[in-house]
């Protein structure tokens, strides 16, 4: 392992330093060939005006002015050039991203959907991105609607990729996800998202308010509300002490707070919008022992009739709610 580091950064090294030298000689040179190419025209011009007599010392004084009007702009487009070929490679990764063909479709009439009734079901589904690696395959379970249900298994076992199949950011590559009785691939999406609340272990914020970003789980909701909702997420206390308390912005992907403080600011926003189906991913991995304590208590009260799927670490719900 050491002898193949090695290697490879003495690979990268000796490329840097050859990309090195050839950037910082390509100035000097460029200056140097431009300096032969002026010497030539003014031998050439001189010869042509005091030997044949074919060139006037106006005309040439023009073509002078002409020649040093085109350098820079040529010099200029040699490192365009360059910098064309390097972002080429990048933008040929970026394209096959921007055409992979990810996108969620709804059939010509879907369902309408307003709330669960009985049951969420899985049907001997099955996920592969190739048929070579299958990442689920023959995986069944029915979730009573007021129910909990906590997922526990090894790293990379499929447990984010259950749930991230049940909100539908993939469809599955066999079998049926069923919401009383009707395929979610038969619903509309927006309605049927909307039933939906979900915290992740990766904070999803964006670069607004905490209040705006709580609020985005209702957005209907007043502000005593919102102020609730961080209360039961054990977030107020943070908040209020931040500068501009509720209003102060919180960077791109809320990159002024801590994790504890991004996760309960995430956990605020599902308890505003109090869906009917919570999904929780480790909901709680970042928090301090005394914070995670109070925020578990929190969604215990808000998990009470309420149909729930964990993908727990830390998190331990208690036996009447624990349906697997």
């Amino acid at each position: 392992m050491d002898s193949r580091f090695m290697q490879s950064m003495n690979r990268w090294i000796s490329s840097s330093m050859s990309l090195g030298r050839k950037k910082e000689l390509a100035s000097p040179m460029s200056e140097f060939l431009g300096s032969i190419t002026f010497l030539i025209i003014a031998w050439y011009g001189g010869k042509q005006i005091i030997v044949d007599q074919s060139l006037s010392p106006a005309g040439f004084l023009v073509f002078l002015g002409m020649f040093f009007q085109i350098l820079p702009p040529a010099k200029t487009l040699s490192s365009s050039i360059s910098n064309v070929q390097k972002g080429e490679a990048s933008l040929k990764r970026v394209l096959e991203i921007l055409d992979a063909d990810v996108k969620i479709e709804e059939i010509a009439e879907p369902v309408s959907i307003s709330t669960l009734q009985n049951t969420i079901e899985f049907r001997n589904i099955g996920f592969y991105y190739d048929k070579a690696n299958l990442i689920l395959k023959n995986f069944n379970l029915t979730i009573p609607k007021g129910k909990t249900v906590a997922l526990v298994g090894q790293s990379g076992s499929g447990k984010t990729t259950i749930a991230n199949l049940l909100a539908r950011f993939y469809d599955v590559s066999e079998g049926d996800i069923l919401i009383d009785g009707t395929d979610i691939k038969h619903l509309k999406l927006q309605e049927y998202r909307q039933l939906l609340g979900m915290v992740t272990q990766e904070s999803v914020l964006f670069n607004d308010s905490v209040y705006n970003n709580i609020l985005m789980g209702k957005p209907d909701a007043t502000r005593e509300e919102v102020i609730e909702a961080a209360k039961i997420a054990n977030a107020d206390s943070f908040i209020t002490g931040l500068s501009e308390g509720y209003d102060t912005n919180i960077g791109d992907d809320g990159n002024k707070l801590s994790g504890g403080q991004k996760q309960r600011v995430s956990i605020a926003r599902a308890v505003l919008k109090n869906p009917p189906i919570m999904i929780l991913d480790e909901a709680t991995s970042a928090l301090d022992t005394e914070s995670e304590r109070f925020v578990q208590d929190a969604l215990e009260k808000m998990m009470e009739n309420r149909t729930s799927w964990l993908l727990p670490t830390g998190f331990q719900p208690s036996k009447r709610q624990t349906g697997l």
